[in-house]
């Protein structure tokens, strides 16, 4: 199992590294969506809300990579990754493929570390 969760946490932060730094740096070229998909992307861009998704995707990469405060780097990419399938399922269903692998990932790496999370899930207030 740690064989496992040492390549998938790897591999997510491989992933978050390499897609936010291509947010500042855009070196893997893609051509810009069409339909609502565009219009939501051209939105983000124009915002530059991207910036800041790109900076908390190499920054939560980074910390996977290096195998510090992993709660944390999990923490702020969940809401990324529920975005991330949210705009594939409903505005360009063809990268949902690797959205879905990614969460897979994500999953696999938060059942590792998840007593860090165990505050969270405890019933009542205190």
């Amino acid at each position: 199992m740690k064989i496992l969760t040492n390549i998938s946490r790897f591999l997510l932060g491989l992933i978050f590294l390499v897609f936010g730094l291509n947010g500042f740096l855009h070196f893997i070229p893609m051509p810009p969506p069409s339909g609502v998909a565009g219009q939501f992307l051209g939105a983000m861009f124009v915002s530059k809300y991207l910036l800041v998704v790109s900076g908390l995707q190499v920054i939560s990469g980074a910390l996977l990579l290096i195998n510090r405060y992993v709660p944390l780097a999990l923490t702020i990419l969940g809401p990324i990754i529920v975005n991330i399938l949210l705009f594939h399922g409903l505005m360009s269903p063809a990268g949902i493929g690797l959205a879905v692998f990614v969460t897979i990932l994500w999953g696999v790496v938060f059942v590792s570390v998840r007593s860090a999370f165990a505050g969270v899930f405890r019933r009542g207030s205190t």
